[in-house]
């Protein structure tokens, strides 16, 4: 055992492992949810590569695929925070002009969760069919 420059209380419960063995928890010990691995959120990144843009806010989307990036959702329900961004989970293909308006736009937040919203009911089936076919062709 190290030792430190701190005294220990002869009769304390904790001086040792074996009487530590012998005192009942008051709550049982909660799992952790498991987060994911970079890998496996990176597949859901690299499923935005090469997309249409799917928000197509009105007046403002380019309808360009060059400029396409993964934009993450901005609502608390999927994990969005202060200062931490949502599980790459959700995200949506969008191009860089509907991707700023999702992100610095004017419009009302309500606005701005239908639009993403809507997008991403359009893209989970498309993003399920393209993950499918690479889990198909690339075994890990």
């Amino acid at each position: 055992m190290k030792r430190t420059g701190f005294k220990r209380k002869p009769d304390c419960p904790f001086n040792s492992l074996t009487s530590r063995a012998g005192i009942a928890r008051s709550t049982p010990i909660k799992r952790r949810a498991r987060k994911p691995t970079v890998a496996e959120g990176s597949r859901y990144l690299a499923a935005c590569r090469g997309e249409q843009c799917y928000l197509r806010v009105p007046g403002v989307c380019a309808f360009s695929s060059e400029s396409v990036v993964p934009c993450h959702s901005n609502q608390a329900r999927h994990g969005k925070g202060m200062g931490i961004k949502a599980a790459h989970e959700f995200t949506v293909p969008g191009c860089a002009a509907c991707h700023a308006w999702i992100d610095q736009g004017a419009a009302a937040r309500e606005a701005k969760f239908a639009v993403w919203d809507s997008g991403f009911a359009h893209w989970l089936p498309v993003r399920a069919a393209k993950m499918a076919a690479q889990e198909v062709t690339c075994p890990r």
